[in-house]
């Protein structure tokens, strides 16, 4: 009797074996050949939580509160790099050799200081930005074409800091007047004088402001620079604006707890924590938890708040500059439901390798690789698939009425946002079966900021609607105004919030021969208030964002 058992049971071992299914051991159960096992440490001590990846692959798990980790390698069994990755560290892994299946992953801290001294990043010969396209040349040209390469020599950037035209023609100095209630007060424009638009220089020329913050970062980020860098004075990386490295040296930002929002004394980069190395060192923040080169894992990178510090602007207890507070208005900031503002402005890409394979790049799964163009208002396919239009008209005996619904359908902020010369204007028509267009009867109007004059684009007091934050100067009561360096107060905001309708009614004659009308709706984007451009000779176009048709018999 006892016979059978042992061959029953040595049968069975041996079709369990067959079937791949682990067998029992003096050391207990063997490991599936998938699995992988094993301790991710600091110091000898384990480490709890971290975040234990097969590199490349979107497998993952946690180690345990003992620092053990187990991940299934499914059929990537032929990749042999482990990684792991715990706030504070830098990313740690472990090579598997032969058939090793175990594997112990030690992680280091990374430094927490910052050393204002720190000379940008350079490599094989080229510095800045340029030192990153030798292994990352696609993603350094998007950024090239990126209006955050250009923060700071934007040539509208510049001529409104120094007061200028691009010729270099200067507007004259703001003359002041002392009163017993306010002692010196700007007084308005001289007219009688040539006039090239507003200018920060003009209003204080003893100050350079807090303009760099946001424009010239690692200018302002010198000692005892941040409200005394000057943008017209600057060298080197400087003038790469906010480049490639200064990104990935941002390591936290400072917001108010209770607001959500950065404090109105920090623009820009006071809001940043920079990590820059001390000598011997060296620091990147990124959005991988597998990168196996001076990197850590930095989810920051991936939410809203990283945009908030130069995108969210208090001037004089007036909100100008608002993109990031009114996405997190938005149902938008929704975790559970929202987008992020990179979700819309880095889209995924189809690229497999963000640094070159022959530079050790690592293949990644689809949609893992983000634009670096960062897409914005430069951006037609953006631009157009933000808002939608929707035209109704009806004829009601002599009269032709029309209904414009505007929804901005996919904008997470109010559009158009942040600087407050922007605007988007809604230009309606109806015309008769010559083309002529039919009397207007209607009393909404676009202003007189949206172009008086004799040429095309020149819409003022036609049929319309304009969507824009127009900022009065509290001093001298000039509107629109772009110059909030000066106290301004927001005389009227028609923009239209996330998700937000906005909707106009229009009335014109009908025909008199009754014949077939055409309805025309277009919604046009527009950088900067017409006479500013002028005053400016900014070469600017108009962008159409939409354009609706109605045919009545």
């Amino acid at each position: 009797m006892r016979r059978v058992r042992w061959w029953i049971v040595a049968v069975a071992v041996g079709l369990a074996s067959w079937l791949g299914f682990g067998l029992p051991s003096a050391d207990g159960p063997v490991a599936p050949p998938d699995l992988v096992t094993g301790k991710v440490l600091h110091s000898g001590k384990p480490v709890a939580g971290a975040v234990v990846r097969l590199q490349g692959s979107l497998r993952r798990t946690r180690s345990s509160p003992s620092g053990s980790f187990e991940l299934r390698l499914g059929k990537h069994r032929a990749k042999k790099v482990i990684t792991a990755w715990a706030p504070g560290h830098y990313i740690g892994w472990a090579t598997l050799t032969g058939n090793t299946n175990r594997a112990v992953i030690h992680l280091r801290k990374h430094y927490q200081s910052d050393n204002p001294d720190y000379g940008w990043f350079s490599a094989e010969g080229a510095h800045g930005s340029a030192s990153c396209g030798h292994c990352m040349p696609q993603h350094y040209e998007e950024w090239l074409g990126d209006a955050h390469a250009q923060s700071a020599v934007n040539p509208r950037f510049l001529t409104v800091y120094e007061g200028t035209d691009t010729q270099g023609n200067k507007s004259p100095l703001t003359r002041y007047v002392s009163t017993p209630d306010y002692m010196r007060t700007p007084l308005p424009v001289d007219r009688t004088k040539p006039y090239y638009g507003p200018g920060y220089k003009l209003d204080f020329p003893d100050s350079t402001g807090n303009c760099a913050t946001c424009h010239v970062p690692a200018a302002a980020a010198k000692p005892g620079k941040a409200y005394d860098a000057d943008p017209t004075h600057i060298t080197g990386i400087e003038r790469e604006g906010i480049f490639c490295e200064f990104c990935h040296k941002i390591g936290g930002v400072v917001l108010d707890p209770k607001s959500r929002l950065p404090y109105p004394n920090r623009p820009g980069v006071l809001s940043m924590r920079l990590y820059r190395p001390a000598r011997g060192e060296e620091l990147f923040f990124g959005t991988f938890d597998d990168v196996t080169r001076r990197v850590t894992y930095l989810p920051l990178q991936s939410e809203s708040a990283f945009c908030a510090p130069c995108h969210y602007g208090v001037f004089w207890d007036t909100v100008v500059y608002n993109s990031y507070g009114e996405w997190l208005d938005s149902p938008y900031s929704n975790p559970e439901t929202g987008q992020t503002c990179q979700d819309c402005h880095m889209l995924p890409t189809k690229d497999r390798f963000f640094v070159l394979p022959e530079k050790g790049g690592v293949e990644r799964p689809p949609g893992r690789i983000f634009n670096h163009r960062m897409t914005g208002v430069t951006d037609v396919a953006l631009m157009t698939d933000t808002a939608r239009l929707d035209v109704a008209a009806a004829r009601r005996q002599d009269r032709i009425t029309v209904a414009v619904q505007v929804t901005n359908e996919k904008g997470g902020h109010h559009i158009p946002t942040d600087h407050p010369s922007r605007q988007i204007l809604l230009i309606v028509q109806a015309c008769g079966r010559d083309g002529q267009a039919l009397p207007y009867l209607g009393d909404v109007r676009l202003p007189w900021w949206a172009g008086q004059g004799d040429e095309p684009d020149d819409y003022a007091g036609r049929p319309g609607k304009a969507f824009a934050k127009i900022l009065q100067e509290s001093w001298t009561g000039a509107w629109p105004s772009i110059a909030y360096w000066n106290p301004t107060v927001v005389r009227e905001d028609t923009r239209i919030p996330a998700l937000g309708t906005d909707i106009s009614r229009y009335e014109f004659r009908a025909p008199s021969d009754g014949g077939p009308v055409t309805i025309q709706a277009r919604l046009i984007f527009r950088r900067a208030f017409k006479h500013l451009a002028r005053q400016k000779k900014w070469d600017l176009t108009d962008m159409l964002m939409e354009r609706k048709t109605v045919q009545l018999p």
